[in-house]
């Protein structure tokens, strides 16, 4: 029976999901942290595969979309991305991670079926991971935040298009199978589907990052005359930006259900610290300057949970979400970064160390205030929405 806390969205399948991949990232998943195949941008695609193979002997790979392919609710996907997330190495084990879960929804909801046999069931499947190549060099005054700024080019040649421009922090890109470019073409902003690799698209270089979680890295990469055949675009010629849309807001919020777990599991470290440190004739929880900082962390847990779940209900109710997305984003991106600094500061120099993953928890969440929009974007977005609405017109 549903509690009275509990969101009503929460289905018995999803939570049954989640109680299995908890399970899993627990008894299988910790063990693999201090495994030494990782580089400086996350675990090796040796050390992924070998994951996700266990992953698989438990049926649980891929375990948010069902075997028809459709995905559980996005409230049911909170409940079980959270508990992947318990470990930095949970989302690549169990083929939630980012971009590929957000590719594979956008992928699922706008590919044709010739092209979900191709380049979807390979992801779905875990034997390939993606890379989503929008983002361009700052230097080149490309698309970041403002993807109008798109400044790589797609024209047409026969039956084929022909791609050129750079694309930066695209994560994922080293080792990825399958790529989503984003160009802008004579009718606007397009999405094409390539094989990866292929010639014309070069790794530049792999930039050095605070954050070390996901294979492959973020890259700067070269588009130089890429081929890409008419039956490889995605949708129709200049809908590239409706369809980054699709992805744009379960994507975000994705990103806040698996840090959530990350956070979680920092406070779970801290919290079994500071009962076991003696410091001054007590335990250190019993010192009001550390127990206080685990009481404001339970806070900010349950109210980052609360709009994870709020935005989750949205986009289940039909809604594209699109500000509360930001809401939640922003929300949610802060507070987990205040719970690991707090970790960090109530483990002392412990907490600074690799010797468990709450280090790395601080560093992953303060990029996540950064990736999929820095909060003064998202901020900056809402303040325009504010202004539009107390105007009521639709032009600010």
């Amino acid at each position: 029976m549903r509690s009275a806390s509990e969101p009503a969205g929460f289905t018995q399948e999803g939570r049954g999901i989640a109680a299995r991949v908890e399970d899993f990232v627990r008894s299988e998943i910790f063990p693999y942290e201090h495994d030494g195949r990782r580089d400086a941008h996350g675990p090796t695609d040796a050390l992924v595969t070998e994951m996700r193979d266990r992953a698989r002997a438990r049926g649980l790979l891929t375990p948010h979309v069902r075997p028809d392919g459709r995905h559980v609710s996005h409230a049911d996907t909170a409940l079980i991305l959270r508990a992947a997330g318990l470990s930095p190495l949970g989302p690549p084990a169990l083929n939630v991670a980012a971009p590929d879960e957000g590719n594979m929804f956008l992928l699922g909801r706008t590919a044709s079926d010739e092209q979900k046999a191709r380049f979807l069931a390979p992801l779905l499947s875990g034997q390939a991971r993606s890379a989503f190549l929008m983002t361009e060099p700052a230097a080149d005054g490309g698309a970041g935040s403002d993807p109008s700024m798109l400044k790589t080019t797609a024209r047409r040649d026969g039956n084929h298009w022909v791609i050129d421009g750079r694309k930066a922090f695209i994560t994922g890109m080293v080792g990825a199978g399958v790529g989503i470019v984003m160009a802008r073409g004579e009718e606007g902003a397009t999405m094409f589907l390539v094989d990866l690799p292929m010639d014309g698209i070069r790794v530049e270089r792999v930039l050095e990052t605070i954050d070390s979680s996901m294979p492959g890295g973020h890259a700067i990469v070269l588009l130089d005359g890429v081929r890409v055949p008419a039956d490889q675009m995605l949708g129709n010629p200049g809908e590239g930006f409706k369809y980054a849309q699709i992805r744009l807001a379960p994507a975000r919020l994705t990103h806040c259900m698996r840090w959530h777990g990350a956070a979680t599991r920092a406070q779970e470290i801290a919290t079994a610290y500071a009962v076991r440190r003696q410091a001054f004739g007590k335990p250190l929880i019993d010192h009001e300057g550390v127990g206080f900082m685990l009481a404001d962390n339970l806070i900010d847990l349950k109210q980052a949970e609360l709009m994870i779940d709020w935005c989750a209900g949205v986009l289940d109710s039909g809604a594209p979400g699109t500000a509360e997305s930001s809401m939640a984003k922003v929300a949610v991106s802060d507070a987990l970064f205040r719970v690991a600094d707090r970790c960090v500061q109530a483990m002392g120099g412990g907490g600074v160390t690799g010797d468990t993953i709450v280090e790395q928890v601080f560093r992953e969440t303060r990029a996540f205030r950064i990736y999929d929009g820095p909060t003064e974007v998202h901020k900056w977005s809402l303040a325009k929405r504010i202004k539009r609405d107390a105007l009521g017109t639709s032009h600010a």
